[in-house]
């Protein structure tokens, strides 16, 4: 018997007593590992694979389109094409960077210019050599790539002449040199030089200034590639994403169009291409899977130890989510409607209802973010695809009844209906017509979850052995045929088991744990008895006991057998594991008392007398509810036996009997807590204290003489009296032996 941290409505799927993560055993960890290993791979190849139809094209830049492809839903994006167009032109925009304008490469120039009329007059005053050798000489020496008609005319100028020219270069180089000369505006400030040379110059000696300045002019202003570059970013950045909007039933392409990259873009956002098979695909599917399957995997282990142990709940559970990823990978991107009559509720409706609410929830939020994967982040289907699961769940809740389940559609038809709403409200472009459309998808999708979540219970009971609460609720019908041949081949067994499984409901309500289930199992507890009934003393009459021509040991064994009796035909009525579970662990490994007592009578040697031969083979309890179930049975038979004459008496009967069972160690392998026991003692007294409640003795009756013709007489004298025993119970001295029957 353990502490129960978490108390509660216990999972239908499982109630094994509870377990610490680290206390899983290998095998079921290995089991769970590789199962969850083979999910993620399926749901990586679901999501990455390209396929063959559900609304996809498979276009590029360049192709031209076979059909008309029309906008399914509107969606507004990031065009990353515009974007970068915009930002291109705003940097294209920016001017180049240059340095400041270099004072020192001016007067670097000018004392260049200076050696060089130096060196010019040099050579003028020549008086040995001609002039044709002072051309050559100065052509050569001077380092000016001048004409040879400028280099003649500057050697026979008149020293007057020469003089005006030396000075006006200089002022001419200085005054140019003191603008910003670039490199792609040198050629525009050579052009400039002539109009900066005085009008009073004669036109040979002006020409002549003119060449040399334009010689010696160079660029004194550099462009600076890194700050131009900063600069450009910057307008770049400064840039706002581009969104693009494409309307509902927009047509993207018509047929015969050439596919253009901003195309491409469009059907991307809609979700409607499909790229072919590829490892940069496969890289980011696969990552994005694997991690929803880690997140899944560690909520697993840390919350739901007891899903490590079970056999079934993990297929249940990948199957699920398989079969969801295939639908969602189908129907999302698909054009119309069909985005909106997915039914997303239907999966967390399933696992909240097979499995548990908390694992449900959780599966449900990684859901969503698939829906965000193939939608590429649409927040419209992602909330359409959060709220209305949310609230299903919630209220479904139990979902034992087929009315819970209309009312369920219902709600998650008005949630779906306020999300499409909603958005089709706040985006503020909506028509009557789009409106309607998907007013119709949203109560439609409410139809398609309920019939989905229906038909998967139903096959998951069945496939799985999983006693969901409609299966429990169709077991617990009277007209059931193991439960008719139980009432009509062992009637006592039968009465005892109804208030058995009244007590066990009841219990079952005060400390949380599952009503319907106890119930249901309490049903079936005993079973077996119908295959021998006389050998069981509720099925005995008028003092018949065969038990008094056998020995102790044979008679237990029948007793004892009762159990493989049971699961056999429950078996054979393909009944759930769990209301199996109900029929061995209700006895546990308790003793047949009775005739363990009357074999040591017997015997000459009491030690002789082997003790598992009058033990139920178990196993003990392992959930609540089947421990429920053993203390109702045991309390039940003991009440009926001792027969007490006041409530505290029945209270003192009850507390033993409990007591009993915990001191036997029957209970050390279910999730009970003393406080529990607490409850489940008053919810027995609160039941068997309206049907052994004390009686007043009738008193008996008169007939009036000559009244009738007797048949007043004949009716009263029918009655039984209410003093009197219902069954006989010939040698049950010992209040212990009422369990062994």
């Amino acid at each position: 018997m353990t502490t129960d941290p978490s108390p509660g409505r216990q999972p239908v799927r499982r109630s094994r007593h509870l377990v610490r993560a680290q206390d899983i055993p290998w095998p079921a960890r290995a089991r769970v590992l590789i199962l969850w290993s083979l999910t993620v791979v399926l749901g990586i190849l679901i999501l990455a694979m390209p396929m063959p139809f559900g609304g996809y094209v498979t276009l590029k830049a360049g192709d031209v389109a076979p059909t008309d492809i029309v906008a399914p839903r509107r969606v507004t994006y990031i065009s990353q094409i515009l974007t970068q167009e915009r930002r291109e032109l705003a940097a294209s925009a920016v001017p180049d960077v240059y340095e400041p304008s270099q004072a020192r490469i001016g007067r670097q120039q000018l004392a260049y210019l200076n050696r060089i009329l130096d060196f010019i007059g040099t050579v003028r005053s020549d008086t040995y050599a001609d002039l044709a050798t002072k051309a050559a000489y100065l052509d050569a020496i001077a380092g000016l790539d001048l004409p040879p008609e400028i280099i003649t005319r500057t050697l026979t100028l008149p020293g007057p002449a020469w003089e005006r020219v030396a000075v006006e270069t200089q002022v001419v180089l200085e005054r140019a040199m003191r603008e910003e000369i670039r490199e792609n505006t040198l050629a525009e400030e050579r052009r400039k030089v002539p109009a900066r040379v005085r009008l009073d110059m004669a036109d040979e000696e002006a020409e002549i200034v003119s060449i040399i300045v334009q010689a010696l002019l160079v660029p004194n202003t550099f462009y600076n590639a890194e700050k131009t570059e900063q600069r450009r970013q910057q307008a770049r950045e400064q840039v706002q994403p581009v969104t693009a909007t494409v309307e509902r039933n927009e047509t993207i392409l018509r047929a015969g169009d050439v596919v253009t990259p901003l195309d491409i873009e469009a059907l991307e956002a809609l979700g409607l291409t499909q790229h072919g098979w590829s490892w940069e695909t496969f890289r980011s599917t696969g990552g994005f899977v694997l991690l929803l399957g880690l997140v899944l995997l560690y909520y697993l282990w840390r919350q739901e130890p007891q899903f490590w142990l079970d056999r079934s709940a993990p297929w249940l559970l990948s199957l699920l989510i398989l079969l969801f990823l295939l639908v969602d990978k189908l129907l999302i991107p698909n054009r119309g409607l069909l985005p909106y009559l997915c039914p997303y509720a239907a999966l967390t409706i399933l696992l909240s209802t097979l499995l548990n609410l908390r694992l449900a929830l959780v599966v449900t939020g990684l859901m969503v973010l698939v829906v965000g994967w193939l939608t590429n982040g649409s927040l419209e289907l992602m909330t359409y695809a959060l709220c209305a699961p949310l609230i299903g769940a919630l209220k479904l809740r139990r979902g034992d009844r087929l009315g819970s389940f209309a009312w369920t559609a219902g709600y998650v038809m008005l949630v779906n209906l306020a999300v499409v709403t909603l958005f089709q409200l706040v985006a503020g472009n909506w028509t009557w017509r789009s409106l309607a459309e998907l007013a119709a998808g949203s109560l439609l999708n409410g139809l398609i979850t309920m019939t989905v979540a229906l038909a998967g219970i139903y096959l998951a009971g069945t496939l799985f052995g999983i006693p969901t609460p409609l299966l429990l609720m169709e077991l617990s019908r009277p007209t059931h045929p193991l439960l008719r041949q139980l009432l009509l081949k062992a009637p006592g067994t039968y009465h005892h088991t109804l208030i058995v499984a009244n007590m066990a409901e009841r219990a079952a309500e005060a400390i949380g744990a599952d009503p319907l289930l106890a119930r249901v199992g309490a049903y079936y507890h005993d079973v077996g008895k119908a295959v021998r009934p006389y050998f069981f003393s509720e099925n005995q009459s008028e003092g018949v006991n065969p038990h008094v021509r056998l020995d102790p040991y044979t008679s237990a064994q029948i007793i004892i057998t009762h159990i493989k009796d049971g699961i056999d035909l429950a078996r054979k009525y393909h009944l759930p594991q769990q209301i199996i579970n109900f029929i061995p662990e209700h006895q546990g490994t308790g003793l047949a008392s009775y005739f363990y007592h009357q074999a040591l009578a017997q015997a000459s040697n009491p030690d002789e007398v082997d003790e598992d031969r009058f033990r139920y083979p178990g196993p003990k309890p392992q959930s609540r509810e089947t421990a429920i179930t053993m203390l109702a049975d045991g309390a039940e038979a003991m009440v009926r036996s001792r027969r007490p004459e006041s409530l505290e008496e029945l209270e003192q009967i009850v507390a033993e009997s409990i007591q009993a069972r915990m001191l036997a160690g029957e209970l050390d392998e279910c999730p009970l807590t003393i406080e529990d026991l607490q409850e489940i003692r008053k919810a027995f007294v609160d039941v068997l204290r309206g049907l052994h409640h004390p009686r007043i003795p009738y008193p008996p009756a008169q007939v009036t003489p000559g009244a009738g013709d007797g048949r007043a007489q004949a009716e009263a004298q029918a009655i039984p009296s209410q003093e009197a025993p219902v069954h006989a119970y010939p040698n049950l001295d010992d209040p212990r032996s009422r369990a062994d029957f």
